[in-house]
């Protein structure tokens, strides 16, 4: 006969269960803000076979970027997600330029972009004192040879 009573065994095991619920619910949180916190502006690039540039400096290059509308964007500065006028550009890149001289200069242009726009950007930046200016592009698609 049972006695109601009677002690019951403890339990040494961990129950897992909410704890796996808590990694799923922050794992889709983390994929979901994930692609949101990418910088920069969208812009669709020019594709080329050119090679990559050797990064030879600690910091991280500085890039103009121009939209399809011809708005230009500085990676530089306090809002580098809103258009930006040529003599705010011309004033970010002396000052990056001269606190730390061996930096990339990189111009980032959509290909829809006329190229008196790129140009324009270019002339910005040697105004500011960059010497040596670097294109982004996209790699050139690779077809197979048809046999």
């Amino acid at each position: 006969m049972s006695s109601p009573l009677r002690k019951r065994k403890l339990m040494g095991e961990i129950n897992v269960v909410p704890y796996i619920d808590v990694m799923l619910v922050l794992l889709i949180i983390f994929m979901v803000t994930a692609p949101l916190l990418t910088q920069g502006v969208t812009v669709d690039l020019p594709k080329a076979g050119a090679e990559p540039i050797s990064d030879t400096s600690d910091s991280p290059p500085l890039v103009i970027s121009v939209d399809a509308a011809g708005n230009l964007y500085i990676n530089f500065g306090d809002d580098e997600d809103k258009p930006t006028s040529g003599d705010e550009i011309i004033r970010r890149t002396q000052i990056l330029l001269d606190k730390q001289p061996a930096t990339q200069v990189l111009v980032k242009a959509d290909r829809a972009v006329p190229y008196g726009n790129v140009v324009g950007a270019m002339v910005l930046l040697q105004r500011a004192g960059a010497d040596k200016v670097g294109f982004v592009t996209d790699p050139l698609d690779t077809y197979p040879i048809p046999e």
